[in-house]
C-alpha cells in the first residue's frame, strides 16, 4: 500500500471525547467553553480525554486557518489583587497593549487566581476564543504551556520555563546577571554581611536571582548573611525583612529579588530603627516607578519591561501569521544607583 492509499486517521470529535470521558457532548462543550457549572472531577476527566485524543475544538481549528478572533490573551496566574497591585505586571499589560496598536488586534487580560480559574482560562484559550497567548508570571506546576504546545496554539512565555518545552519560546531578562550586578554593588560599597529576600521558589526568575546572588558572594569569598523567602509582594518583603533582622541582627545589606519586596524591607528597617543606607543598604530588582519615589530612593536593577512586552507581542503575532516560533530572547539588565545602597 502506498502512502497515498493509506487510510487517513480519523480526527477525534466532540462525541469521541465525550465517550472516553463518560459524559455527554454538552458537558464536553461546557468544559471547552470555560463555563463554571462543571464539577472539578468532571472537568478533569474531560481535560484528560482531550489531551489523550489530541482533540482540537472545531472553533480553534477554524480560527487558526481562516476565522481569526483578532484577540491575544495575556494570562497571568496570580491572585487578582496581586496582579493589579504589581507594577511589573501592570507595565507588561500597558506595554503589550501599546505594541498592538495599529495591528488590528486587541489584548484580553486573564488573571487566574486559583486552579479552577486557571482551568477555565485554559479551556477558554484552547477553544479558539483568541488567536494567541502571552503567558507571564508562570509557575513551575503550570500545565498551560504544555497544553498550548500540544494544541498548536501560538504562544510565548514571559520568562524561561523551568524545563525545556519543545516548540515553545520565551522572552526574559538575564536574572542571574541582574542579581550579580546588585550583589557586586553591595560588595563594592564595603558590605560583608549581605542577606537576600528571594521570591517564590517555584518560579525560575526567583531561582535564577538567588543563584546569581550566591555565586557572586562565593566568588568573593563572602558568606551569605541569610536568605528569607517572599512572594514578590510588599507585605512579604516586610515579613521577610523582619525575619532576617531576628536571625541575622548584624546584617549590613539586603538584596531583594524585586522592588516591591525591597520597599517592604525599607519599611521594616525604618520600624526597627535601622538607617538606610548607613546601617543597612538595600538593593532591589525591576526599577519600577515607585523605586524613585520611596525614601531613600531605591538602588535597583533595571528590567526592560516595555521591550520584553514588545518582543513577546511581536513573537505571538509572527506565529499567528503562520511563522514558526523564534529563538528565545534574553535581554541584559543594568544597575541603577540611587540613595539606598
Amino acid at each position: 500500500m502506498t502512502i497515498a492509499q493509506r487510510p487517513r486517521r480519523r480526527e477525534p470529535t466532540l462525541a469521541t471525547v465525550a465517550t472516553l470521558a463518560g459524559v455527554s457532548p454538552a458537558t464536553v462543550s461546557r468544559v471547552i467553553n470555560g463555563t463554571s457549572n462543571v464539577t472539578p472531577g468532571v472537568r478533569e476527566s474531560v481535560e484528560a480525554a482531550i489531551e489523550q485524543l489530541g482533540y482540537v475544538p472545531n472553533r480553534a481549528a477554524r480560527s487558526l486557518v481562516t476565522r481569526r478572533t483578532d484577540s491575544i490573551a495575556l494570562v497571568v496566574r496570580e491572585p487578582v489583587e496581586f496582579g493589579f497591585a504589581d507594577p511589573y505586571l501592570s507595565s507588561v499589560v500597558v506595554a503589550a497593549s501599546q505594541s498592538l496598536l495599529g495591528s488590528g488586534m486587541q489584548l484580553v487580560v486573564m488573571l487566574a487566581q486559583n486552579d479552577e480559574h486557571h482551568a477555565q482560562a485554559s479551556s477558554f484559550v484552547r477553544a479558539g476564543h483568541v488567536d494567541g497567548v502571552i503567558l507571564v508570571s508562570v509557575h513551575e506546576d503550570d500545565p498551560l504551556p504544555g497544553q498550548l504546545a500540544r494544541a498548536r496554539i501560538p504562544f510565548v512565555l514571559g520568562g524561561r520555563p523551568s524545563t525545556p518545552l519543545p516548540g515553545a519560546t520565551y522572552v526574559d531578562v538575564d536574572n542571574r546577571l541582574g542579581a550579580r550586578l546588585a550583589t557586586e554593588r553591595l560588595l563594592a560599597t564595603g558590605h560583608q554581611r549581605i542577606a537576600t529576600i528571594t521570591g517564590p521558589p517555584d518560579m525560575t526568575a526567583s531561582r535564577d536571582r538567588l543563584a546569581g546572588f550566591r555565586e557572586t558572594l562565593r566568588d568573593a569569598g563572602v558568606r551569605a548573611a541569610g536568605v528569607a523567602h517572599g512572594r514578590f509582594t510588599r507585605e512579604s518583603g516586610v515579613a521577610a525583612m523582619g525575619e532576617l533582622l531576628e536571625t541575622e541582627p548584624d546584617l549590613d545589606a539586603v538584596f531583594a529579588a524585586n522592588d516591591l519586596m525591597a520597599v517592604g524591607a525599607l519599611s521594616a528597617l525604618r520600624e526597627a530603627g535601622r538607617r538606610v543606607p548607613d546601617d543597612v543598604a538595600v538593593v532591589g530588582f525591576d526599577d519600577i516607578a515607585l523605586a524613585q519615589d520611596v525614601e531613600p530612593a531605591l538602588t535597583t536593577v533595571h528590567q526592560p519591561v516595555a521591550e520584553e512586552a514588545r518582543l513577546m507581542t511581536q513573537e505571538v503575532l509572527r506565529q499567528i501569521r503562520g511563522e514558526p516560533a523564534g529563538e528565545p530572547v534574553v535581554l541584559a539588565p543594568r544597575l541603577v544607583v540611587r540613595a539606598s545602597g
